[in-house]
Parts: structure tokens; sequence; C-alpha cells
């Protein structure tokens, strides 16, 4: 069933915002010579590995939150999530949306903590629509957070089928990405549903980036053995890897520092011990951290070995240069500060150096999915 609001395009163009006050890891800890050839190196690093935002087009209109997107195979279209209506559409290169179905025992806002509803959503990397329909969400239920598995066939969703419950859900601290990754295996972030204590937890699910199998089983090799692949989390929301197959982590912090994180296997990023950098042995240090006000990092994807990261207060999107082949990254800067109003889904479009970027939060209808082409 064809979506009757119809999509407007519109073209914006607008210049680079000023750098915002961002902390670099581990930058303080190498030697000032080293640091000054680091700078130079990233400069290269960036001509070579990928260009920067051009401008934004309005690829589709009359939105209600979207949260997720996950492109289906061919790339020709991807699934979109909306949190508040827990519907899902697709939505296809040229703008044009299709109401797939709805995500059932969804509940959107909880009584009294206002947040939840439906989440991320990952396509099968082999879906064709027949042999292989599987598509995966996290949601919210009255209780918990789920992570599900529904079939389709390339027009509706059906088969609603629980892959893992027992996630504890609380206010707006439910984490909720799940994607594919190069390994073939489920990753699903999980916030500490208000309880802190559950992140540092290696026998608890919550407050974690969780590594799972198709049925929601533990991965094999998983560090601890269960479900868990890294923990110390507060409120992770960013999954996606770069060239060389390493994993990156955008996460919302509490109330000083939101954090991007290189992850590691059984790493903890020490929640709630440290907010940011951190002093504690046995916890690792984010790659970099953004004051709230400029930040809350929502999601973040990848193109042409540079992060881009949406974010809800600080309503803008940061463009954030891996140097090279190493684990440091180069000076950031951030595009579209308050042009859009709070940004959260974000996906890089297969075959194209393009994002598709959600906006969020604007009101029912209001919101819209950008396409922002990098050059």
């Amino acid at each position: 069933m064809t979506d009757p609001r119809r999509s407007v395009r519109h073209a914006y163009r607008f210049c680079i915002a000023a750098l915002a006050a961002l902390t670099v890891i581990p930058a303080a800890s190498i030697p000032q010579a080293a640091a000054v050839s680091h700078t130079s190196t990233v400069t290269a690093v960036q001509a070579a590995d990928g260009g920067e935002p051009d401008g934004a087009d309005t690829l589709s209109t009359g939105w209600q939150t979207p949260w997720g997107i996950s492109f289906l195979p061919d790339g020709a279209a991807a699934l979109v999530t909306e949190r508040l209506s827990y519907q899902v559409y697709r939505l296809d290169r040229d703008g044009n949306r299709d109401w797939v179905g709805e995500v059932p025992y969804t509940v959107p806002e909880p009584y009294e903590e206002g947040a939840g509803g439906l989440l991320g959503v990952a396509v099968s990397p082999t879906w064709d629509g027949k042999k292989d329909k599987q598509v995966f969400f996290v949601h919210t239920t009255e209780t918990e957070t789920r992570v599900v598995r529904m079939d389709y066939d390339g027009s509706s969703l059906s088969n609603y089928t629980p892959v893992l419950t027992g996630i504890r859900r609380g206010g707006d601290h439910n984490g909720g990405r799940i994607a594919f990754g190069p390994d073939g295996y489920l990753y699903v972030t999980t916030g500490d549903g208000l309880q802190p204590e559950l992140a540092q937890d290696t026998d608890s699910i919550n407050g974690k980036i969780l590594r799972i199998t198709r049925s929601g089983a533990p991965a094999p090799g998983n560090p601890f053995g269960n479900h868990v692949y890294s923990y110390g989390h507060r409120n992770p929301q960013g999954l996606a890897w770069d060239r060389n197959g390493r994993l990156w982590s955008a996460e919302i912090g509490n109330q000083e520092q939101d954090e991007l994180n290189l992850i590691e296997p059984g790493a903890n990023y020490g929640w709630p011990t440290c907010e940011g950098s951190c002093d504690t042995d046995g916890m690792t240090d984010p790659k970099a951290t953004f004051v709230p006000e400029k930040g809350v990092p929502a999601q973040l994807a990848v193109v042409r070995n540079v992060l881009y990261v949406s974010s809800l207060r600080g309503q803008r999107l940061w463009r954030v240069p891996i140097d090279g082949d190493s684990e440091r990254i180069g000076t950031m800067s951030d595009f579209y500060a308050g042009d859009y109003g709070r940004l959260r889904a974000i996906a890089k479009v297969p075959g194209a150096d393009e994002l598709w970027l959600g906006t969020s939060d604007l009101g029912y209808g209001k919101d819209k999915i950008l396409r922002v082409p990098i050059k």
C-alpha cells in the first residue's frame, strides 16, 4: 500500500560550521613532535580517503520520528522504522515510500518514562524475498526490550518471532541499534536500562554491545562465552565498520561527555565508573568525546574511511576522518548545525558516496529523510 504523503525535494547547500570543542584520544599521550607529524598526515589522508558533505536534498517527507535505516542487498531501497508509530516502510532511491507493516507488541511510550518504541532494523545480507526473507528489529514492549525476526517478502511483513528477550528497558537508555557485521553475525547495542551497575556486569545483557546468531544464541568466539561482545556502555546507539573491518560505536553520555569508541571484543568502556576518558586500569578510553551541547551522538556511518555521526541535542552531522589504517582520528568538523533540528537515523547508500539522514522528533508528519552526497 503506497503511503499517500508525497515526497518533495528541495535543494540546500551549506558551508561548514565552526569546529566545536572536542577531545581526541590519544593525542595528549603522544610526543609533541609526533602530534605535529600526525596532523600533516591526516590532511593527506582526508584528501585521498574521501571528501565531505556537499549540501543536502530532501529525499522524502511526512515521517514521524524515523529511527533506523537498513538497505536491501541490491541497494535500490531501504527499510525504515518509525519509533513512535512502530510502522515500517520501504523507501527507494527516488523517494517513493510504501508501507510494509508494523512490529506488533511495541509499546512506544512507557507510562512514566517517555521513550522506547520501534528502534533498529537490519535486513539479512542475503535477503531475496524468497529463500531468505529475514529482517531483524529491536523494539520495546510493555516490560522489556527485544530483538525479533520477521519475514519480508518484498511487499509485507509477517511471522513475528522473538529472538532475544529479557533486555531491561528503561527511559531512553534502551540502545536499540542492530546491524550485521562483516562476519555475518548480528551486533546489538543495549542501554543500561536506568540501572548503571548492569553495564559492568558481564552476565547481564544491559549496557553492552552484543554479538549473536540469527537464532539469538551467543555468537561463536564471544569473549565471555555468552552474548556479550563489549561492556561498560551507558546508551550506545551507533554501529559502523571501517574499511579494515573494525567496529566503531557512538554512545550517549550522562552530563559531560558523549563518546566515539573503537570497539574491541571483551573491552570495558568504563560506565558508570567513567564518563569519557578514564584513568582506571582495565577501562578503555574513547577515541573522541563530544560536549553534549554540540553532540549527543545517535548513529554513524562510514563513507570512504570517514565516520559520519548524527547528533540529537547538537543538531548537526559530524565528520570524523580515520587516519589511514591507524586507530587515530583526524580533525573533526560539523555540518548543518541547527538547520534540520535533531538528527538520528543514518546509513550509507550501497554503491554510492552518499548518506541517507533522518531528522527526529520534529512532530507528527514533520520529519524527513535527507540525501547527503559526499564529494
